[in-house]
């Protein structure tokens, strides 16, 4: 085989003399304004002896083929034919002299390769010069020299003599009889010399009877001649001075070849394996990776398993696997590579017939000349109890072991998704005990504990099949009827219940008497959702209470009114925008230490043409769901930013922004523009957001947020304290501003809770270098409490409602003033 090696095309003063020669005749033929030089002026002519070592190649529709060949280069190649494909000759030629010809015509430049061929079992080393030329003929030809360089050695010598195992060629040595009694080595590599430890010419030629090496031990010697003897191959281990080595002999006729391999480390990492395995507390097995049989097995798992060890030596894997597992078992055991972990839960056999649920680990092992997996167990048989009582107890009330709330919350959403729409009925029923609260308070809550657990088992008693009972919790219960009922079908199965738990009680002697009212809803009439159908059979079940107890009600719905409303708000929502309805109003922040205003928060107002001013807690939730808040906070900011570019230079505007403009993802847009239109600085603008940002896609959230920040503008979090996870944000974001919640200000005076919650976020505010405001500030003591916890910022009716634009210039103008006097 010939491997091309290529060059730049640069040549050296140590390439061989002939090359030069070539190169500068390609050379002196180029002709000015012309690609190539003509073939005659290079190949023709006064080439000598070189022409003996040359291929001439033809470049025709895309392919090469061999015009020509000189004599030398017919003895290379093996093959005197002309006018043939490149491809016909042999592989390692046509390699070799294809990559030269097609880098040279790439280059449109001479192109020198190096080549190396097997020949004989020695290795010959080749120059190879591709020349291409112009033909007047048309198309390219190229000149490739061939000329081996000097040097060559034999492949075998050098791999027999650099092996590190030891390798030697015994001859037999017969007797008058015929019979063989010893061995004459009559070659070797230095291997065999290093590991027999004996220089290498006292090795050679020695017979194994003079002794003095490992391999003249009587039982070496006598394994050697049986395979002699049989004409087949034999492998053993032999230990001598701290050292195992591992004998390969085959014989061919008087001939024995033997390999020497030193596996001392691999016999000490045994050890050690056999050592760690046989010890450890964890039950682990060998098995064959083709047959699945148990290699070996450890003192843990016999013990664990309870099979004798001998049993499990003549055990296969799957006799330990449940019969209903053998397929995914063995699916899984294909696709083990030489390590795996346990993606799932398996179940193994014991001897007992038991069962134990394990978690597997295992690795490919070579074990004792056969390939194998160790595999590691661990039984988490009474983890998966332990969990499975867990999951119980968190799905399931603990003093009647009835489903709980949550339990039956997904349930009955199971059973929504599960009814065929329009036609399949699921119901919905609450059930509240009637008196149960005088049975505490006459006998004590042990006997109600009691009482409880005989209304659960008359309540388990009736509801049957796909259908469940749970209780909500205190004296109140809850059925579903899953299968397509009738309302019929639900009062019937009402009425019977209420039946049923009214008969009287026997509790140590003692007779309890008392009732149930239940409420009903169904599915689709009163509600396509779980929480729905719940809130109006629980509407339902007050019906029945106010109606004297002991009794069912269904829900009724009345004419859709509230629906009708949102429905009517959306309508107007939308002309609102388009007949440009709303207006901005703004409220002072005012800056306690300065008692100055330092900005104004815009809010939003509606002011419909018959309703006059609408809240906004009426309409936002609206035009968040129609998704017009939008295009309406683009409005807001637009008209915040001119505006506020109108007040002095130290007055900052705050604008709120909805989580649903997150989502539009080209919010930081919006905000440039409305900044650049408008001339704002960016550092007079502030964003105001709540926690709900947060809670869902909180990661590309924050990254807005960061954009947002980058801009200059700056970032508070608005009601701050009222979520579950306030103080998770701040390590999140870097925030500018915290607004504590108007319900902490409101009770300042009257609740020392209020007051410590105060503190401790004015607190945090000053170890984060975060301004505090405080929101809905209505009196003089409420500014007293802020201004001594340190709250930096106020704002509230205390010092001004929202006023229109027109009005902020007389609030400046008065809180102006006010600074004066008290300068």
């Amino acid at each position: 085989m010939i491997a091309a090696k290529r060059s730049s095309g640069k040549f050296s003063a140590e390439m061989f003399d002939d090359v030069p020669i070539l190169q500068r005749k390609w050379q002196a033929a180029l002709r000015p304004g012309e690609g190539l030089p003509r073939y005659e002026d290079v190949m023709l002519g006064s080439l000598g002896r070189l022409a003996d070592h040359i291929a001439l190649l033809k470049h025709n529709n895309e392919a090469l083929e061999v015009s020509r060949t000189g004599r030398y280069i017919q003895k290379w190649l093996d093959d005197d034919r002309w006018d043939i494909p490149l491809s016909a000759l042999s592989p390692d030629c046509a390699t070799a002299l294809g990559e030269a010809a097609a880098n040279a015509l790439a280059n449109s430049r001479p192109y020198l390769a190096v080549a190396h061929c097997v020949r004989d079992g020695l290795v010959r080393t080749y120059d190879i010069l591709a020349l291409p030329t112009s033909s007047r003929w048309g198309g390219t030809l190229i000149g490739t020299y061939v000329n081996e360089r000097a040097g060559q050695y034999n492949l075998l010598d050098a791999i027999f003599s650099t092996t590190d195992e030891g390798v030697l060629s015994l001859a037999t040595i017969r007797d008058a009889g015929g019979n063989a009694f010893d061995f004459q080595i009559v070659h070797h590599n230095q291997g065999a010399s290093r590991l027999l430890k004996l220089p290498a010419t006292e090795l050679q030629w020695r017979r194994l009877s003079a002794g003095g090496n490992l391999l003249c031990l009587p039982e070496v010697v006598e394994r050697l001649l049986g395979v002699v003897r049989s004409g087949s191959r034999d492998q053993f281990e032999i230990d001598s001075d701290q050292r195992n080595l591992k004998l390969g002999a085959t014989a061919f006729g008087d001939i024995l070849s033997l390999t020497i391999s030193d596996v001392t480390a691999l016999k000490r990492r045994e050890a050690s394996f056999r050592l760690l395995f046989d010890n450890n507390p964890m039950p682990m097995w060998v098995f064959d990776a083709e047959t699945t049989e148990f290699l070996g097995v450890n003192d843990a798992a016999v013990q664990h398993y309870g099979y004798t060890r001998a049993t499990f030596l003549r055990m296969k894997l799957q006799q330990i696997w449940p019969r209903d597992e053998w397929v995914t078992h063995t699916e899984a055991l294909q696709q083990i590579g030489d390590a795996y972990q346990s993606t799932r839960n398996w179940r193994h056999l014991r001897a007992d017939g038991s069962e134990i649920e394990v978690l597997t680990f295992g690795r490919r092992v070579s074990f004792e000349g056969r390939d194998g997996f160790l595999v590691a167990v661990v039984d988490i048989t009474e983890r998966r109890k332990a969990e499975a009582r867990i999951a119980h107890m968190a799905h399931h009330d603990g003093l009647t072991n009835l489903p709980n709330r949550e339990l039956y919350q997904d349930r009955l959403k199971q059973a929504l998704e599960q009814s065929q729409p329009g036609n399949t009925h699921v119901a919905v029923l609450c059930v509240d005990l009637d008196l149960f609260k005088n049975v505490n308070d006459s006998f004590g809550h042990p006997m109600g504990d009691r009482l409880l657990k005989l209304v659960a088992d008359r309540l388990r008693s009736q509801v049957r099949g796909n259908n469940l009972v749970a209780r909500l919790g205190g004296d109140e219960f809850a059925v579903i009827l899953a299968a397509d009922v009738s309302p019929n079908d639900a009062s019937d199965f009402a009425t019977r219940l209420i039946q049923v738990l009214s008969d009287s009680y026997d509790i140590d002697g003692v007779e309890v008497v008392i009732g149930a009212s239940i409420g009903i809803a169904l599915s689709p009439g009163d509600g396509d959702t779980s929480e729905e159908l719940m809130r109006n059979a629980d509407m339902a079940l007050y019906r029945a209470k106010s109606d004297g107890g002991g009794v069912h009600r269904f829900f009724e719905r009345e004419m859709d009114r509230q629906a009708q409303k949102r429905r009517d708000m959306e309508l107007d929502l939308r002309r609102a925008f388009a007949n440009g309805e709303f207006e901005l109003h703004y409220q002072p922040l005012v800056d306690i230490a300065a008692d100055r205003i330092s900005g104004f928060e815009s809010l939003l107002r509606w002011r419909h043409p018959e309703k006059g001013m609408i809240s906004p807690a009426d309409f936002i939730p609206v035009a968040e769901d129609i998704g017009l808040i939008v295009a309406l906070g683009e409005w807001v900011l637009r008209e915040a930013c001119a505006e506020a570019v109108k007040w002095p230079a130290d007055i900052k505007v705050a604008v709120n922004l909805s989580p649903v403009q997150f989502r539009s993802r080209n919010l930081v847009q919006v905000v440039i523009s409305a900044l650049a239109q408008s001339g704002l600085s960016p550092r007079r603008l502030e964003l105001e957001i709540t926690e709900s940002l947060f809670l869902a896609e909180t990661e590309t959230n924050l990254a807005i947020l960061h954009q947002l920040r980058e801009l200059g503008v700056s970032i508070s979090m608005d009601d701050f304290g009222t979520g579950y996870s306030s103080l998770s944000y701040l390590r999140s974001f870097p925030f500018d501003k915290i607004k504590i919640d108007r319900s902490f200000v409101k009770d300042l005076a009257q609740r020392s809770d209020c007051v410590a919650i105060v503190r401790a976020i004015s607190g945090l505010g000053r170890s984060l270098n975060i301004t505090t405001t405080a929101e809905g500030v209505e009196t003089i003591d409420q500014l007293d409490w802020l201004r001594a916890e340190g709250c930096n910022e106020v704002q509230g009716f205390l010092f001004s409602a929202a006023r229109p634009p027109a009005e902020v210039a007389a609030l400046l103008s008065k809180f102006g003033r006010r600074a004066s006097q008290a300068a």
